[in-house]
C-alpha cells in the first residue's frame, strides 16, 4: 500500500489498532468515494494498475484483520455513470461486489437515481447493506427502507450514521426520476437526525454526504465547496465522509475530521475514532489515505467468481474492434467541465455529422471516460493502455470504450434554437467557472469566447459559427443538436425545457458508428471554447 497522506486531529498518543489500553477504543472508518461501480481496476499513468473491486476487497479484509472495530462506508454514487461490466446489467455486478466487499451503509447520490425510482428499489432489496439519507421528503412513499440514519455497535461502542443527498441531485438527473422524493435543506436535516441518535443513545455520530470539495480560494487558499458549507454548519459529528467531486481532502472543521476521496477507488480513507467510554468523548480523530494498487495483494477470489459470468456475456457484445486512435483521448481531473477537450470536440462532431445540423452542445457531465477507456477487452493483443495489452499509441478501440465515454443511454434530439437562446445556453455552460461543473458544455459547428470575471449574464463575449459568420443574441434560427438529458433541462438548462425536438439515435450508437466510418481518429484542440 502506498501511503498518500495522513491528518492527526487530537491526542498524539494511540492505543494499539482496535485495542481498549488505557480505557480507550479505536474505531477503524474505511470510506471510498464516488465508486461508480469501478469494478476493474483502473490504469493510472505515472502510478499504476490501481483499484477494482476484487482488489478493494482484499485491502478491506486486510485492514479488518488488523482492526476487527471496523465500518466501511461510501456516500453515494456507488453505482450509475458505471462502465459497461456493471451499467450493461442493470447495475446488479456493483452491488453484488458491494455485498462481498463488506459495506456497512451508503447514502443516495444523484447517480443512484439515473434509472429511476423502480430501478433504485431493486438496488436497495439486493444490497446486504443499508442505504441512508436524512433530507429526503416523502423518501418512505417512494423508496422502501431508506432512514435518515442507521446505529451500529462495534468494540462496545454505538456509533450513528447519518446520510445526506445532494441538494442539487434532481437537476442532475433525467426529469422525473425522483418520483415523488424532494430533497431539503441538508444541515437541518443532519442536525435533526444526530439530535435524534443521540436520543437513542449514539456515542459517536458520522455523517455520509454526497457533496464534495471543488477547490481552493484562489486569494485565501482555503477549501470551499459544498462539503464545507455542510461541515461549517454540522454541530455534534465527530467524523462526515464526503464524495461527488473526486477532490481528496482531510480536514478538521466544527470539531470533526471531514474526509473525501479521490474517485473510483482511486484511494480509499482508512480514518480512526479513538473513544474513550469513561467519558463518551472522541479523544483523537486520524485519517491515511491509501493508494490500492491492484497488484500488490491477491485479487478477491469470491468477486471474481461473480464477476466472471458477466465478463463472458459482455465480451460477446461489447469486444468488436471499431476503430484506432493515433494517440489518447484524455479525461481525467474535470477537464471536460473546465474547458475544451479533444474527446469532447470528438462527440459533439458525431453530431454534426450524423444529422447534419449547424450547432451541436453536449454537457461534460456526460463525457465518463478517455479514448481507449478501462474496458478490459479479452485480446490482449490490442493496443491499449491498460496493464497486459500490446503498447500503444496508436490504440484499439472497441465497442465497449464508446460505452464506457456515454453510459448513460442518452438519446440524441435535434431541434432549432434562436442566437438569444444559444447565448443562455453557453451563459449556463460556464456560469461555474472557476470551479469545475458537468453542466460545462463541449461544441462543434461553431466557438466562443467568455470572460469569467464579467457580471453574470455577460461572460460571453463572442460567437462564431464555423467559417466565421457572427451569432448574434437575437431571433435568428440555428439547427442545433444536443442530449436528451440536456434537452429536458437537465444540468440547469430550462432554457431548453420547452417541449422541442425530435429525438433520434442513441448517442453512444452515434459515436460509434462515427469513429467506425472514421477508421482513425485523431485528438484535436481546435480553439472552440476560449477564455479571455
Amino acid at each position: 500500500m502506498l501511503l498518500v497522506s495522513a491528518l492527526v486531529l487530537g491526542l498524539s498518543v494511540l492505543p494499539a489498532p482496535g485495542a481498549s489500553a488505557a480505557g480507550h477504543v479505536e474505531i477503524q472508518i474505511l470510506s471510498v468515494s464516488d465508486w461508480h461501480a469501478q469494478l476493474d481496476p483502473l490504469s493510472v499513468f505515472g502510478v499504476g494498475n490501481v483499484g477494482g473491486a476484487a482488489a478493494l476487497s482484499t485491502y478491506f479484509q486486510q485492514e479488518r484483520a488488523a482492526n476487527p472495530n471496523t465500518l466501511t462506508f461510501t456516500a453515494g454514487d456507488s453505482y450509475g455513470a458505471s462502465p459497461p461490466l456493471s451499467n450493461f446489467f442493470d447495475e446488479e455486478p456493483a452491488v453484488r461486489a458491494m455485498n462481498l466487499m463488506g459495506f456497512t451503509a451508503d447514502t443516495l447520490g444523484n447517480h443512484n437515481f439515473d434509472r429511476g425510482i423502480d430501478h433504485l428499489n431493486s438496488m436497495i432489496a439486493l444490497a446486504q447493506f443499508p442505504y441512508v439519507s436524512a433530507n429526503l421528503k416523502n423518501v418512505n412513499a417512494n423508496l422502501s427502507d431508506v432512514r435518515g440514519y442507521r446505529m451500529f455497535t462495534v468494540g462496545g461502542v454505538k456509533v450513528a450514521v447519518v446520510g445526506i443527498t445532494n441538494p442539487d441531485a434532481p437537476e442532475l438527473v433525467f426529469p422525473g426520476s425522483f418520483g415523488t422524493i424532494e430533497v431539503t435543506d441538508p444541515v437541518e436535516a443532519a442536525n435533526r437526525a444526530r439530535a435524534a441518535a443521540k436520543r437513542k443513545g449514539a456515542q459517536i455520530v458520522i455523517a455520509l454526504a454526497h457533496m464534495g470539495v471543488t477547490g481552493q480560494d484562489p486569494g485565501t487558499g482555503e477549501y470551499m465547496g459544498p462539503l464545507i458549507d455542510l461541515a461549517e454548519g454540522l454541530k455534534g459529528f465527530s467524523l462526515i465522509l464526503g464524495d461527488h467531486t473526486d477532490f481528496q481532502f482531510a480536514g478538521k472543521i466544527n470539531g470533526a475530521l471531514v474526509v473525501e476521496n479521490r474517485s473510483k477507488g482511486l484511494t480509499y480513507a482508512r480514518s480512526t475514532l479513538t473513544f474513550r467510554p469513561a467519558t463518551g468523548k472522541v479523544v483523537s480523530k486520524m485519517v491515511e489515505f491509501v493508494t490500492p494498487f491492484s497488484d500488490a495483494v491477491p485479487p478477491d477470489p469470491m468477486i471474481e467468481q461473480m464477476l466472471a459470468p458477466y465478463r463472458t456475456a459482455l465480451a460477446e457484445a461489447f469486444d468488436e474492434v471499431i476503430g484506432v486512435a493515433d494517440d489518447l483521448f484524455p479525461r481525467a481531473d474535470n477537464i471536460e467541465r473546465l474547458g475544451e477537450v479533444a474527446i469532447g470536440n470528438l462527440i459533439t462532431d458525431s453530431l454534426l455529422w450524423k444529422y447534419g445540423t449547424q450547432l451541436a452542445f453536449t454537457n461534460g457531465g456526460g463525457i465518463r471516460a478517455p479514448l481507449p477507456s478501462s474496458y478490459l477487452p479479452q485480446d490482449t493483443s490490442l493496443r491499449r493502455t491498460s496493464p497486459g495489452y500490446a503498447a500503444g499509441p496508436p490504440f484499439d478501440l472497441v465497442v465497449g470504450d464508446v460505452f464506457t465515454v456515454l453510459p448513460f443511454g442518452n438519446s440524441v434530439v435535434t431541434r432549432t434554437v434562436t442566437g438569444a437562446q444559444l447565448h443562455e445556453i453557453l451563459e449556463h455552460s460556464v456560469s461555474a467557472i472557476p470551479g469545475a461543473s458537468g453542466r460545462f458544455g463541449q461544441i462543434a459547428g461553431f466557438s466562443f469566447t467568455y470572460d469569467p470575471d464579467a457580471a453574470v449574464g455577460s461572460r460571453v463575449q463572442s460567437v462564431t459559427l464555423d467559417g466565421g459568420a457572427p451569432i448574434l443574441p437575437d431571433a435568428t434560427v440555428y439547427t442545433f443538436a444536443t442530449n436528451d438529458f440536456v434537452n429536458a433541462g437537465g444540468d440547469g438548462y430550462a432554457m431548453l425545457a420547452d417541449g422541442m425536438g425530435t429525438t433520434r439515435d442513441v448517442m453512444a450508437d452515434v459515436l460509434l458508428e462515427y469513429i467506425a466510418d472514421q477508421g482513425v481518429i485523431t485528438p484535436t484542440i481546435e480553439g472552440r471554447i476560449t477564455q479571455v
